[in-house]
C-alpha cells in the first residue's frame, strides 16, 4: 500500500523518514523536551498555515466567487472545505498553545515568560501574542464562523456582523503572527531578528 494514498499514511511515512534521516546523520536525540518542541512546531505550522490560507486564499477567492455572476459560487468551499479547515485551525491553535506552555514549564520559565521577566521576555512576548491569538480563534472567529457557515441559526443581520467580527479577528491574528513568530525564533536564536 502506498502511504501517499492517505493523510495518515503520509504523516506516518514522514515521521519514519525523519527518524531514519536523524539516525543516518547521527542527529537522533529523542527526549521529552524534543518531543514537545516537535509537537509545538507541527501544530504551529498547521495553525498558522491555515490562518494564512484563510487570509491569502479562501477569503479573496470567496469574494471573487460571490462577485462572479453565473459562476460556480462558493458553496463547495463553505460546505466542504471551510468546516474541515476550521476544525484543524482551532485544534491546531489549542495544541500549539498547550505544547508551548508545556515546553516553557519544562524549561522552568513559564511564569517568567508570562510575567515578561528578563529571563523570559522575548519568548514571553510570543507567548502573550499566541494567547491573544488563541482567544481570537475560540472566542471571536469560531463562534462567528458557525453563524456564517450555517452551523448555528442566525439572521441575515447576525451573519453580516459575524462576517465582520470573524474577518477582523482573523486579520488581527495574521498581523500578530509576524511578531509572534519573530519572538519564537528570537528566543531560540538569541534575540529578535530584523
Amino acid at each position: 500500500m502506498n502511504p501517499l494514498n492517505s493523510v495518515n499514511g503520509t504523516i506516518g511515512a514522514g515521521i519514519v523518514l525523519a527518524v531514519v534521516l536523524a539516525a543516518i546523520t547521527g542527529g537522533i536525540s529523542i527526549n521529552e523536551g524534543s518531543l514537545i518542541v516537535w509537537i509545538h512546531v507541527l501544530a504551529g505550522i498547521t495553525w498558522i498555515g491555515l490562518l494564512y490560507y484563510f487570509n491569502f486564499v479562501q477569503v479573496p477567492a470567496l469574494a471573487e466567487a460571490a462577485a462572479d455572476e453565473g459562476g460556480p459560487g462558493g458553496a463547495g468551499i463553505t460546505k466542504y472545505v471551510a468546516p474541515r479547515a476550521l476544525w484543524w485551525f482551532r485544534w491546531g491553535a489549542v495544541v500549539t498553545w498547550l505544547s508551548g506552555a508545556a515546553y516553557l514549564a519544562r524549561l522552568g520559565i513559564l511564569d517568567d515568560a508570562f510575567m515578561l521577566s528578563a529571563s523570559g521576555y522575548t519568548i514571553g512576548i510570543g507567548a502573550w501574542l499566541g494567547t491573544i491569538m488563541l482567544f481570537n480563534v475560540w472566542v471571536l472567529i469560531w463562534p462567528n464562523q458557525k453563524k456564517i457557515l450555517g452551523l448555528v441559526e442566525a439572521s441575515a443581520e447576525e451573519i453580516g456582523k459575524a462576517r465582520r467580527v470573524a474577518f477582523l479577528a482573523s486579520r488581527t491574528n495574521t498581523l500578530l503572527s509576524i511578531p509572534m513568530l519573530m519572538s519564537m525564533v528570537g528566543f531560540g536564536h538569541g534575540g529578535f531578528f530584523l
